[in-house]
């Protein structure tokens, strides 16, 4: 009932404030064209601040001050002063962000938003869907992507299916890999024989822009299995293109595309212990996405049309029993998105997708489903105040219609203080693994979750004085889990004597996150994240596995003479349980990592870093090592 007094409520709000005919404010709401060069990074010595704009609150460019939603968005200078592959170091800096990894760095990654799994986070890259479909869980493996030619993060934190669709449960996260113009690149060496380069390339004229990424890492790593003494490497390169052209003033063409490959070796569960242990096991994994649309921006009226794919495929190998295990998932998706602008500040959203799924396994035969949703948003901006109520429509082949509603509010207090609310619905269908496999069930139905979230902030985020609290609430339902059928005459254990999933749980999740950032002084920003994220299972009042109830990122960049920079980070997670009967412990830990830069020209840059400090022994995953001190070095250019 909640949910409904709060939609109604933004509605209420909303309609006298067109009435008062105010002026409005000179800034992007969604669907406004944010021109090629506005995004561009520019030369190395300066510090921009972090965007205003964000993707995720409805499909189309937002300007955060205009959404009452939870959004932390990042960009290429402060993932560059991060330094690093690893995304998951850069992730940690939004609130309510926690990070489950097996083993070294392209280990499988998992990110949880506001203690949902990591599979109820959305995930998009150039704004293509990128689940690996033949996963029993449909969800993105971090471990296969690397930060070096990341351009902006842009987090959501609660639920959004109501523009997004299936998946967005927990959140939706948008990463960007469009990077400068000119040339850049980027190499770094370090702990375990680390090597990572990184170069990009963007030719850009009146109309027109097309750029190419590469970049590559090969590790030594370490052994994944935290007893175990063999080291588990790693061998990774992704490439990617992207072309834009202007056919005319108001029509824009364009196409994207990725393809990366890696090579893992990996630790498992060996006979006779079958204990988690040193194996000679690897994983190659191939992924490949692409996009191409068309985009029109009218005076009133902003399209976007497009079509996309994404595809992963993993084989996993034994030297001495050749291939024992290969997977296939893949995605094609028609989207449109669209506003259109009307009178006394009303703007209309709308939009829709049909996507195809698909999947196969050396076990299981091919097998898809198809989803198709439409939405409609309705958004006031005007003076201080921005709101939003919208609802959509799916269906699925399997399970039928879902309906999921949404709305936001957001008002300008004065002074730099701005109040907002939001309340979503998301769902995730059952992953083509959970509905065909052999331990599948096709009557399952797709899991449900409620956001609510309300708060104040000041400020933006990476500029001047910021700081923002909020606190939020999920109620999650029909949340899928493999149930046993050892001994079991239930009907639907018929036929599968192993087990099948079913929808069994009910979840919550509640908390607090806070941001805050300010200049100590000229060159010294002091900044960071804190979240209180308090995890149930409704049918057994125990806490979720791998939530940690605390966790913090607190960091500080100094910039002194001749644009020297200095930098520190800091880590700190509580102890969390490692499995669902909450009888395994995982135990806190704090890490804290130091660099520092250097520009030796105003094109060419010296840095490093020294991870884990004071090589802290910790797991994020029961029984898997995590990476102790290390040191690296590195040099950055663009021309």
């Amino acid at each position: 009932m909640f949910k409904y007094l709060f939609l109604i409520g933004v509605g209420l709000v909303a309609v006298p404030a067109a009435a008062q005919e105010e002026e409005l404010p000179d800034q992007a709401h969604y669907g406004t064209r944010i021109m090629r060069s506005d995004l561009d990074v520019v030369p190395i010595a300066n510090d921009p601040s972090d965007t205003a704009i964000t993707v995720t609150a409805t499909g189309l460019a937002t300007d955060l001050a205009n959404t009452g939603q939870s959004v932390t968005v990042m960009g290429q200078a402060e993932i560059e002063r991060i330094q690093g592959a690893d995304i998951a170091r850069v992730l940690t800096r939004a609130p309510a962000v926690s990070i489950t990894r097996n083993g070294p760095l392209g280990s499988f990654t998992g990110v949880s938003v506001r203690g949902a799994a990591s599979e109820q986070l959305l995930v998009l890259i150039d704004g293509v869907r990128v689940a690996d479909q033949a996963s029993p869980s449909g969800g993105f493996d971090f471990g296969t992507l690397l930060a070096t030619n990341v351009a902006t993060i842009d987090l959501l934190r609660g639920a959004n299916s109501t523009i997004w669709g299936a998946d967005a449960l927990g959140g939706v996260l948008e990463i960007s890999t469009r990077g400068p113009g000119g040339v850049s690149a980027s190499l770094e060496y370090g702990a375990r024989d680390s090597v990572t380069a990184a170069a990009s390339a963007a030719l850009e004229g009146e109309g027109y822009l097309l750029g190419l990424s590469g970049s590559a890492l090969r590790s030594d790593g370490f052994s994944a299995a935290a007893s175990g003494t063999e080291a588990d490497g790693l061998r990774q390169f992704a490439l990617g293109g992207s072309a834009f052209v202007d056919v005319t003033d108001t029509l824009e063409l364009s196409v994207r595309a990725s393809y990366g490959e890696g090579d893992l070796e990996i630790d498992g569960f060996p006979a006779p212990a079958f204990a988690l242990a040193d194996t000679l096991e690897t994983q190659h994994t191939r992924q490949y996405s692409g996009a191409i649309g068309a985009n029109y921006f009218g005076q009133d009226l902003t399209l976007r049309v497009s079509y996309s794919l994404s595809d992963t495929e993993r084989e996993n190998a034994d030297p001495a029993l050749g291939p024992i295990f290969a997977s296939d998932g893949h995605t094609d998706s028609l989207t449109l998105r669209g506003e259109y602008r009307a009178i006394g500040g009303l703007t209309l959203a709308f939009g829709g997708e049909h996507q195809w799924s698909s999947y196969e396994t050396r076990y299981d035969d091919r097998e898809s489903a198809r989803i198709t949703g439409g939405y409609l948003q309705a958004g006031w901006v005007l003076g201080g105040l921005a709101a939003h109520v919208g609802a959509r429509v799916d269906d699925h082949e399997l399970f039928g219609s879902e309906v999921s509603f949404g709305g936001d509010v957001s008002y300008a207090i004065g002074g730099g203080w701005r109040v907002k609310g939001s309340v979503g619905e998301g769902f995730k269908a059952p992953t083509l693994f959970q509905l065909f496999s052999d331990f599948g069930n096709e009557a399952l139905r797709p899991e449900r979750s409620t956001s609510y979230d309300l708060g104040f902030e000041l400020g933006r985020r990476g500029q001047g004085t910021h700081f923002a609290l909020t606190a939020y609430r999920r109620d999650s339902e029909d949340l899928i889990a493999f149930v046993s059928c050892f001994g079991s005459t239930a009907p639907f254990c018929a036929g599968r004597p192993f087990g099948t999933y079913d929808n069994v749980n009910r979840a919550s999740a509640q908390g607090i996150e806070i941001e805050a950032g300010f200049e100590v002084t000229s060159g010294l920003r002091v900044a960071g994240s804190y979240a209180l994220v308090d995890t149930e299972d409704r049918a057994t009042g125990r806490d979720l596995a791998r939530r940690p109830r605390h966790a913090a990122t607190l960091w500080a960049d100094w910039t002194g003479p001749a644009g020297l920079t200095l930098g520190a980070d800091l880590r700190l997670v509580s102890e969390s349980f490692d499995d669902a009967a909450n009888t395994v412990r995982l135990d806190g830990y704090e890490l804290v990592d130091v660099r520092a830069s250097v520009p030796v020209t105003d094109r060419i840059e010296l840095f490093g870093r020294v991870e884990n400090v004071f090589d802290r022994n910790y797991q994020t995953a029961a029984g898997y090592a995590s990476p102790g001190r290390g040191a690296f070095v590195g040099v950055r250019g663009r021309m």
